[in-house]
Parts: structure tokens; C-alpha cells; sequence
């Protein structure tokens, strides 16, 4: 199976990756200085270290397609309960617009991913 175009769901995904890296912390910081760092470790430091082989162009871990799924996942997640949690209505609503827009382009290449072995491509 080949690789989808994957401009558009990678620039919605960076918006929600970018929401809930700002969104997630802040809304800790609030109840633990400790949590908001860790959160930062699993929301930026996971996906940088593990990875699905043919995804990336370079992989530290290599993890199986569903992974990288649950990864992206967890990325939406966290934008969403901290756009609810911190922000106004107003702001709010467009975060679930963008997390939205983001499943449902996703789609292809979590499909794509799905195909993808564990480990490094020759």
C-alpha cells in the first residue's frame, strides 16, 4: 500500500499536536508543577522517541503503526480536555472543530500505518 497524501492531515495534526502541548501543561501548572513538566515528557518526548519505521525518515524506537495511531490519539485527547478545561467557549469550540477535522483526515493514514511493520524498511 502507498504512502497517502498526508499535507493537509499533517498540518491539522500539528495544530492539535500544538494546542495540547500549550493547552496541557498550562492547565496543570495550575495543580502540579511536576505534572505540567510530565506531560510535556509524554506529549512531545514520546512521539520524537518512538515511531514507526517508513513514518519517519529517522526512528529511535521502532514501534508498530498502531502505536503511532494511539500516540496521535492521545495528542488529540489532551487538546481537547484542556481546550474544555482552560479556555473560553469561544475558543474552545474551534479547538473540536480542529481535533475533528483532524480524525477524520487521519483516516487514510492510520489505514496506511496499519500495514506498516516494526521494523526498519530496507
Amino acid at each position: 500500500m502507498e504512502r497517502p497524501d498526508d499535507r493537509v492531515p499533517s498540518a491539522l495534526r500539528f495544530g492539535t499536536e500544538l494546542v495540547a502541548w500549550i493547552g496541557v501543561p498550562w492547565a496543570l501548572s495550575g495543580h502540579s508543577w511536576p505534572l505540567a513538566v510530565l506531560s510535556l515528557v509524554v506529549l512531545i518526548g514520546l512521539p520524537s522517541v518512538f515511531s514507526t519505521p517508513g513514518d519517519k525518515a529517522h526512528v529511535v524506537v521502532a514501534v508498530p503503526g498502531w502505536v503511532t495511531i494511539l500516540l496521535v490519539l492521545l495528542q488529540i485527547a489532551g487538546a481537547l480536555v484542556a481546550a474544555w478545561w482552560i479556555m473560553p467557549l469561544w475558543a474552545a469550540v474551534p479547538v473540536s472543530v480542529l481535533a475533528a477535522a483532524t480524525l477524520v483526515t487521519e483516516r487514510p493514514r492510520w489505514t496506511w500505518l496499519l500495514t506498516l511493520p516494526a521494523r526498519a524498511t530496507t
